[in-house]
């Protein structure tokens, strides 16, 4: 090309550099987030708290300036991994990955979900992950690059914490049925070696497929064992709220024990009063962050104690406060986000974004300390945790009191 075709096409191209210069496109740049949830399937009933106090970090953080020095505002790119189904949560993962081109992740929700999308998409591209959920030991044990993290306790330490609270209601023999994945498999292994420890008895201890329409059977097993407590370590939309359910129907049971996956709105559909529920979740109430949690959640009309909903708001908040510190990149963001959650530094609860986006700013540490907790990852992720005993009461979740 020569001649005057070859002056304009510099001249456009000249021009073009100048609309297109990086003040410009700052302007109008957004940093995407993902979220990975089962949206549907057997978690459904615990997921609209969980998305909604994300999508409030993200709302708080857009309203009090953005990310980096051009206010860059968050987008949240949403995914259905639907829990037990591995390549679908895969398939999602790939997505925000290397379409949407997420900069993080807030999940999977469910441990297998979480492990499969990090093995599928998000290792392979070095990019974070901060499950909100995902609480089977089996994350620890990943290979993930220092990408995996997690707001949720491990369930190797929920085993022994329900093994406590069984004893402690005087409970000393136990029938255990168990969902047949990471989630399932780890927590009925911790609790099991807890409660026997403690003295307790587990009589018989056995597996189920999620999905079925009918665990008669299965529960004609069990109780043939003659324990008085059914442990149901499952979620409360899929097979755990169906073998609770059936169980009250055929008389088998009246008590029955869960986890967290158990404790979502379908509980309170699935009892009649006459029926004892011990169960524990990851619980916030002492956490540093929660009065600021609760008082953001009750303007946005969020149940602040729903489960989960706390360590989801901590997840995306500090991961987005990682981001702040990388400018918006996924490059450097795992140390990024091991030093705006660790002390030392300026302390940084729940809503604090502009206090924090200016320390930042100046290249001061912060801390932050969340609505569900410290969030103080160990080497390999991991947050030390708390958790509450919770039962049903007038067709309410309600908190027992710390589960210690």
């Amino acid at each position: 090309m020569t001649g005057p075709s070859k002056t304009l096409l510099a001249a456009a191209m000249a021009a073009l550099s100048l609309s297109a210069s990086p003040a410009a496109f700052a302007q109008d740049a957004t940093v995407k987030v993902g979220l990975i949830g089962g949206i549907t399937g057997p978690i459904e009933s615990l997921m609209p708290p969980i998305t909604n106090a994300a999508k409030l970090a993200v709302s708080q953080v857009n309203e009090a300036g953005g990310i980096g020095k051009n206010g860059a505002k968050v987008e949240m790119v949403i995914g259905d991994d639907g829990c037990i189904d591995a390549a679908r949560a895969s398939d999602a993962a790939d997505r925000q990955v290397n379409s949407e081109k997420v900069a993080g992740i807030v999940g999977a929700m469910c441990s297998g979900a979480t492990i499969a999308a990090a093995n599928a998409a998000a290792i392979p591209a070095g990019v974070v992950m901060v499950s909100p959920a995902s609480t089977s030991p089996a994350v620890t044990a990943l290979n993930d690059k220092d990408l995996v993290f997690r707001t949720a306790p491990s369930d190797a330490y929920q085993g022994e914490v329900l093994a406590r609270v069984v004893k402690r209601n005087g409970i000393n023999e136990v029938a255990v049925t168990y969902v047949n994945n990471d989630y399932g498999t780890g927590f009925a292994q911790s609790f099991k070696t807890a409660f026997e420890a403690d003295g307790g008895k587990v009589l018989v201890s056995e597996p189920h497929e999620d999905g079925k329409a009918d665990y008669r059977a299965e529960i004609g097993s069990l109780a043939s064992s003659g324990a008085p407590a059914l442990v149901v370590l499952a979620y409360v939309d899929g097979s755990g709220g169906r073998i609770v359910a059936q169980a009250r129907e055929t008389g088998d049971f009246s008590t029955f024990v869960g986890g967290d996956g158990m404790v979502g709105a379908a509980l309170t559909n699935l009892g009649g009063g006459d029926e004892k529920l011990i169960l524990t979740r990851p619980g916030g109430a002492a956490a540093a962050g929660a009065a600021n949690f609760a008082e953001a959640a009750k303007a946005a009309n969020l149940d602040s104690a729903a489960t989960y909903a706390s360590t989801s708001y901590d997840a995306a908040f500090v991961l987005m406060l990682a981001l702040e510190k990388t400018g918006g990149s996924r490059e450097g963001l795992s140390a990024a986000l091991r030093d705006v959650a660790s002390a030392p530094g300026e302390v940084i609860l729940p809503g604090e974004w502009k206090k924090a986006k200016a320390l930042i700013g100046e290249g001061k540490d912060v801390n932050y300390e969340g609505a569900s907790g410290s969030i103080e990852f160990d080497d390999k992720g991991d947050v030390p945790g708390s958790y509450d005993e919770v039962t049903v009461k007038d067709g309410k979740i309600v908190v027992v009191g710390p589960a210690e």
